[in-house]
């Protein structure tokens, strides 16, 4: 039986609200749009999309709105892409029952966090893992070390490699060398680059997927940077790469979320606001995204 593959470009989905005075912070989910994104993604090369990421803001849905948002992404790819769901929760049961409600839905694959807002572990992050992977669905587990203060080292990864149904690691330390490391220590375990601006060198080190942020923006140039890195057309590679990186950057920045649909914004899709605790970038933070959004468009000949 082979196993199952999350590789590829799938991106990590921004997510549109509309103003509403009677929704959470005055901004109700807009799924019609989000339903429309998702098709541009699929239709544009990426492989799939990941509802309910950090990108997604899922902190801060309802649990109502946290399902449909899955739904609406599974339904609109269909067979046309794989839909990779965010089920990351304080704990094991919360990430289990997303997990099941993932697969009731039709998801293609799960993407976890360890346990949110708590330091976890060894055995604890283990159990968390196990309880996500004994769902069934193919599981990529996410290593964000900066936010959960949890690292999911090399030697952490080769245990958890165990765990039935875990494939996949998404890496976002942003140390490049864990490549290799991961590769030796988990053998049976794909890489998935998660930090945009080291993904051209991830890529290179035998990563075999990029679960992106800035694809949000372009998806088309992103899908051609990721299949000449896989080639092995390194100087192509690097003169597309080169002029984007400090536009990706911000995907490892606190402001992420904001930068990402900021970019969407600039190039004519809609990302518009963010709920709280996210609020509005400030000037200097505004003026710095669309100075290195304008570099990175103009370097693609869209600008």
């Amino acid at each position: 039986m082979s196993t199952p593959d999350l590789g590829g470009v799938v991106v990590a989905t921004a997510l549109p609200y509309r103003a509403d005075d009677s929704a959470p912070a005055g901004l109700a989910v807009d799924y019609d749009a989000y339903a429309a994104h998702c098709r541009w993604l699929i239709d544009n090369g990426c492989r799939g999309v990941g509802p309910n990421g950090s990108l997604g803001e899922y902190s801060s849905l309802t649990d109502e709105e946290r399902r449909r948002v899955a739904r609406t992404a599974i339904e609109t790819v269909g067979k046309d892409g794989i839909v990779v769901v965010g089920v990351h929760g304080p704990g094991s049961h919360q990430a289990r029952h997303w997990a099941e409600v993932a697969a009731e839905d039709g998801a293609g694959g799960l993407l976890c966090l360890p346990p949110t807002m708590y330091r976890a572990n060894r055995g604890e992050v283990l159990a968390h893992f196990d309880a996500v992977a004994s769902v069934g669905l193919p599981v990529m587990v996410y290593n964000n070390p900066i936010d959960t203060k949890v690292d999911l080292t090399p030697a952490l990864l080769a245990e958890i490699a165990q765990i039935d149904n875990v494939v996949a690691v998404k890496e976002f330390s942003g140390d490049v060398r864990r490549v290799l490391e991961i590769r030796e220590q988990a053998p049976g375990l794909d890489v998935i680059s998660g930090a945009d601006d080291v993904v051209l060198e991830s890529l290179l080190m035998g990563a075999t997927g990029w679960f992106a942020g800035f694809p949000n923006v372009f998806p088309a140039e992103s899908v051609r940077l990721f299949e000449l890195a896989r080639a092995g057309k390194l100087d192509e590679a690097r003169a597309l790469y080169e002029p984007l990186v400090a536009a990706f950057r911000w995907d490892s920045r606190t402001e992420f979320v904001q930068a990402i649909k900021l970019g969407m914004d600039l190039v004519g899709r809609y990302g518009g606001p963010c709920r709280p605790p996210r609020g509005p970038l400030t000037g200097e933070h505004h003026e710095q995204v669309t100075a290195d959004m304008r570099r990175a468009l103009t370097s693609l000949g869209v600008a």
